[in-house]
């Protein structure tokens, strides 16, 4: 059993501004299958007739992977899921003090009790995953109380939910190992809003976790959710852990799932941003010309990237000389560096066409 959960497809989708076509969750859950993601939320049936339709066009691809779509403690929102044919249903509620108050303006007794028919319901038909949000800003004897309800009505998994990001790496182990002694199989699913995201994913499966959820990229609400390519290549480089995601495939899903989100990817991101396996600096570009990880962590071929050495302020000697060699140019690389460092503190940015400009100049005596 893997320990990715993905749920791109639906709160990767609620990222402002995105909005995925029923063809274009359909390609991005194919291609999740296709690396080997094994559980894929495909999204939330009721919000509208294509929501619907997509879901329900995923769940009957024949796909490896199992089919979840979100549902809140709703019968018919559950019923309209059940329609699209999905493997299981995560039942979402709120029951935290802040969110009774202000969001649902109901009590906690009235809230629960739907919510516990709900999951009873449901799970006459399918697999049954329950959360609550926010649950991080919780008691953890009162989410044991709550959770241990819901597998009393037939809830078969739990998320401990970190809707507005505030977990620290303590209180993930403390939730995590108070609420694996209830027996059954435990979700995390952190949001980024203090950049933590990754390291609690991690943290949570190392505390016994089953899954964490995750999205493409770190999509999602606010500043968005667990990074799908971090935890992954975090486990199998850090933690030699064998996710089964096939890692020579992830930058090209996080170059699908950037174009049809329309989100573009920071040049920083890690192991998927256009910096990554980029270098300038003439320190690291002579030991990487020797070993390539004496500045790198593994080789960008891993996950289906190629190095890429730039030149500007910062370049050396050695750096100019590879890239001359590299665009098959001839040219004086110690006249050619000077020039170098010149163009780029004037504010001038030098790409390969320049390079290829100057070195085309009398003053190099092609």
């Amino acid at each position: 059993m893997g320990v990715i959960y993905d749920t791109t497809l639906r709160d990767g989708e609620q990222t402002p501004n995105v909005c995925f076509t029923p063809e274009q969750k359909l390609e991005i859950a194919m291609m999740l299958d296709e690396i080997g993601v094994d559980e894929i939320e495909a999204g939330f049936p009721i919000i509208s007739e294509k929501e619907f339709e997509a879901v329900k066009t995923i769940s009957n691809q024949g796909l490896n992977a199992k089919i979840f779509a979100f549902c809140r403690a709703r019968m018919d929102d559950v019923d309209t899921a059940l329609k699209c044919d999905v493997d299981g249903i995560v039942v979402a509620t709120s029951l935290s003090e802040i969110h009774l108050k202000f969001k649902l303006k109901k009590r906690f007794e009235e809230v629960f009790s739907q919510a516990l028919k709900v999951v009873e319901h449901a799970s006459d038909h399918v697999f049954v995953s329950f959360t609550t949000e926010d649950a991080t800003r919780m008691p953890v004897r009162v989410l044991l109380a709550i959770y241990e309800r819901a597998l009393e009505h037939g809830a078969e998994r739990i998320h401990l939910s970190d809707t507005v990001g505030v977990a620290t790496a303590e209180l993930v182990e403390c939730y995590v190992t108070a609420l694996k002694s209830l027996g059954c199989e435990l979700l995390c699913h952190f949001h980024n809003d203090f950049g933590l995201a990754t390291a609690n994913s991690i943290k949570a499966l190392m505390s016994g976790a089953d899954r964490v959820a995750v999205t493409v990229n770190g999509l999602g609400e606010r500043c968005g959710n667990a990074c799908l390519q971090e935890i992954v290549m975090a486990l199998e480089i850090l933690y030699g852990f064998h996710t089964g995601i096939k890692l020579e495939k992830l930058y090209e899903l996080a170059k699908l799932v950037e174009r049809y989100s329309g989100i573009p990817i920071h040049p920083q991101a890690p192991i998927i941003g256009e910096n990554a396996f980029t270098h300038e600096s003439g320190i690291h570009v002579a030991g990487i010309l020797e070993n390539p990880l004496t500045y790198e962590p593994y080789e960008p071929e891993m996950i289906g990237r190629k190095r890429k050495i730039v030149l500007g302020k910062h370049s050396g000697r050695k750096s100019v000389e590879y890239k001359l060699k590299e665009l098959n140019i001839k040219g004086d690389a110690r006249k050619l560096l000077g020039l170098v460092k010149a163009i780029r503190e004037g504010g001038v940015p030098v790409t390969e066409d320049l390079i290829r400009l100057i070195c085309g100049g009398d003053e190099y005596g092609r």
